[in-house]
């Protein structure tokens, strides 16, 4: 088996505020293989872009460990986190919000190159105008700002920032949800298109279950802080095995009108519980269907049930 590019492993990460700690990310463990698009959802606030943001390293972990290609990238500082980002680069959610309006599209996307002193003058020139023109942007839009874009163009420019110094891993941060449907489909193609011209390996966040199901290889669900469940993307769409992951696939509307008819919605009730006070057992303990004495009293750990099939369930069995 191929070795994984990153490897993940008892991440936390706490917030903590005058007195009180938050738990956006407690003691999770997965990998990502190389040209392997893991897909990353659960509901807002569960801890996604935190552990995005402290794989990255713009958020200091508070304790576990990140491997890159084998190697701890914990310990860096200074210039060792410098030279992370020629194999490491974020997209960003907000295309509204993620570019400087006062820089030109050339300028954005050339300032990677600037800031790490790749390539003479000339040559990145010719660099930014062949990621224009390889996120499907005309070469003459160098000398235009962003506001004279629209959202999704935006977010292709923010796509060729994210490539200028042709990474090995893009976390892709919810890059289309504030985008319209269309949209939202050219950027996923885009994206895709992207992973196979260039040999690409993404973490790619998102709400909506349909386009990771497109997208991903394998799909990790995120609650409250917890990885719930992680497998395959075809294993976990046709068999989900955690009630919280049933309950985020009966959701996702089916455009056939029979099948939709005998299809049984699975209501989660009641709210997510605070991450400053989490249930003492499973995390999902309050919300779950299924709920039993031992799931309000002991915490579960993430096990595998078939290959490549892992669960962070007391009633799931083999």
């Amino acid at each position: 088996m191929t070795p994984p590019l990153i490897q993940i492993k008892n991440l936390k990460k706490y917030f903590s505020y005058k007195g009180q700690t938050l738990r956006a990310v407690d003691d999770i463990s997965f990998d990502i293989f190389p040209q392997e698009t893991l897909g990353l959802v659960g509901e807002s606030g569960c801890g996604k872009t935190a552990l995005a943001r402290a794989l990255m390293r713009l958020y200091e972990p508070t304790s576990g460990d990140i491997l890159f290609k084998g190697e701890s990238i914990l310990c860096y500082k200074g210039k060792a986190i410098k030279s992370l980002r020629h194999d490491m680069q974020y997209i960003f959610q907000d295309p509204y919000a993620s570019l400087n309006p006062r820089m030109t599209a050339g300028e954005i996307i050339a300032e990677p190159l600037n800031i790490h002193n790749v390539l003479n003058p000339s040559d990145r020139q010719k660099r930014v105008q062949e990621l224009l023109e390889l996120v499907g942007l005309r070469p003459e839009y160098v000398r235009r700002f962003p506001h004279e874009f629209s959202g999704g163009q935006r977010q292709r420019i923010g796509i060729a920032r994210a490539l200028a110094l042709n990474p090995r891993l893009i976390v892709c941060d919810e890059p289309i949800a504030a985008l319209d449907v269309s949209i939202q489909a050219q950027i996923v193609n885009l994206l895709k298109y992207l992973q196979e011209e260039m040999g690409l390996t993404y973490l790619f966040i998102s709400h909506d279950l349909a386009m990771v199901k497109y997208l991903s290889t394998r799909v990790a669900v995120m609650y409250l802080g917890h990885l719930m469940e992680l497998a395959p993307s075809h294993d976990l769409y046709d068999k989900p095995l955690h009630p919280y992951t049933q309950g985020l696939l009966s959701a996702i509307p089916i455009p056939d009108p029979l099948i939709e008819k005998k299809r049984t919605c699975i209501l989660l009730t009641g709210e997510v519980p605070s991450p400053i006070n989490p249930p003492k057992g499973c995390v999902f303990c309050t919300r779950c269907p299924k709920a039993e004495k031992i799931c309000f009293e002991k915490r579960p750990t993430l096990r595998e049930i078939s290959s490549g099939h892992q669960v962070s369930c007391h009633l799931v069995t083999p």
